[in-house]
């Protein structure tokens, strides 16, 4: 692998799906899918007009808008690839669908897209969240010092996502997933060290890269034991209710870092990396030369609009 030395910075950033990837630049996001016959579909649809407002533009707040944008567009993206590897596509709707067909007519699709949002930001919350301090909190009678038990909470917290990483890791779908993360990165990186983005210049690079969501995940959770760490032991209900208040905080500031290690190499930014980037190595795969295309087809076609 050569060492990545980047000699420009793109704001183009992806998202592996399943046997797809999807890039999303300022004015365009487009999705490629590798097709069961072997093709590669391609989807593209317009930034939202939300997220060019000058509120989502100002520090830690654009952090925030940009997490939410993040999961609505990731959602329907990932959605939109599993249509392809459907394993019955006859298959009948649930009572849930039909439930949301009935009352919601064609807005049903956006309404169990909302579900699905919801239940994801819910789990995360309860498993990152509610879990640890519920745990930790049996402890509260052994232990009197909060930062004891805060840094016992921590510790829970990077255990619980590590191990978390490493279960689904394990499952078939996930690798190749994983490889696709792979192939976004590598794309990335060749387009920032100035080389043309071919398959063959892509694939001598690595699949770690600063601007990543494992990394952003790595920086919610280092912050948010930081700045939870001042919060009582006193009321666990209270402590929970408070970390929920915060978490927009330690989304826009996690955001603030993640743009900073994309853009600077400076020493200290590389040390504030490199926990995120050795995650990485289980969130990433080596991908072959079909991936790769994937990955470029999507990142040129976005690409196109970003230099008009």
């Amino acid at each position: 692998m050569s060492d990545y030395k980047p000699n420009g910075f793109t704001s183009i950033g992806g998202q592996a799906l399943i046997e797809g990837v999807m890039m999303r630049g300022k004015e365009t996001i487009a999705i490629a899918v590798r097709k069961p016959d072997g093709e590669i579909e391609m989807k593209t649809e317009s930034v939202s007009a939300v997220s060019k407002m000058k509120l989502t533009k100002l520090p830690i707040f654009r952090g925030v808008f940009s997490l939410i944008s993040s999961m609505v567009v990731g959602v329907r993206a990932l959605t939109y690839s599993a249509e392809f590897y459907a394993l019955d596509e006859a298959e009948e709707k649930d009572w849930f669908e039909k439930k949301l067909d009935k009352i919601f007519g064609e807005k049903a699709d956006d309404v169990l897209l909302g579900f699905s949002i919801v239940f994801a930001f819910a789990f995360a919350l309860l498993l990152f969240g509610v879990l640890p301090t519920g745990i930790v909190g049996f402890f509260k009678r052994f232990v009197e010092s909060a930062w004891v038990l805060s840094a016992m909470e921590g510790v829970l917290k990077f255990a619980m996502f590590i191990t978390y990483i490493v279960v689904i890791s394990k499952m078939k779908e996930i690798k190749r997933v994983f490889e696709y993360h792979g192939a976004e990165h590598k794309t990335i990186h060749c387009y920032e060290s100035g080389k043309e983005v071919t398959v063959e210049n892509a694939k001598t690079f690595t699949t770690l890269h600063p601007r990543c969501g494992t990394s952003f995940m790595f920086y919610v959770l280092s912050i948010s034991i930081i700045l939870f760490s001042f919060l009582s032991w006193d009321n666990l209900l209270l402590r929970i209710v408070s970390k929920i208040v915060l978490l927009p905080v330690v989304a826009g500031l996690s955001y603030e870092l993640i743009k900073l290690a994309g853009k600077s190499t400076h020493p200290i930014v590389k040390v504030l990396s490199a926990p995120g980037l050795w995650l990485q190595k289980l969130t990433t795969n080596e991908p072959d030369d079909a991936q790769l295309e994937v990955a470029i087809a999507a990142f040129k076609r976005v690409l196109e609009d970003e230099e008009k």
